[in-house]
């Protein structure tokens, strides 16, 4: 095989791996939480006929819910990893506000509004040549 079509480790050190595509991770996010959700309806009906039967199993319980904490920690890097490099100004409650707005959507404080001699325009100066 030539030097040039061998693929790089990815354990290597010094590489950052790729963030994976954005669609790519909308996908997975959606499998996702179809898949929490029938998991939490699992749980929930097994919890009901441990109930019905007067036994609980703790040790079943506990491993069913922590599969979906798992869902959830994977749910929660998606998030990360969709909405790093945004900046996107934010309410002192966290949620995201839109450009323009003057109160919150979230909890309808209202919102300061940008300095007078602050324009939201971005300007692009000539470089000078020397």
């Amino acid at each position: 095989m030539s030097p040039l079509l061998r693929r790089r480790s990815s354990d290597a050190e010094g590489i950052t791996p790729r963030r994976p595509h954005a669609g790519l991770l909308r996908r997975e996010r959606r499998a996702l939480l179809k898949a929490r959700d029938e998991a939490l309806n699992e749980l929930g009906g097994l919890l009901v006929e441990m109930y019905r039967r007067g036994s609980f199993r703790d040790d079943l319980l506990a491993e069913r819910a922590a599969a979906i904490v798992g869902i959830d920690a994977r749910l929660a890097e998606i998030e990360a990893l969709l909405h790093t490099g945004r900046h996107v100004p934010r309410c002192e409650c966290g949620a995201p506000v839109l450009r323009g707005s003057r109160f919150c959507p979230n909890c309808g404080r209202p919102l300061e509004p940008p300095a007078e001699g602050v324009s939201e325009e971005t300007v692009i100066e000539p470089t000078r040549k020397t």
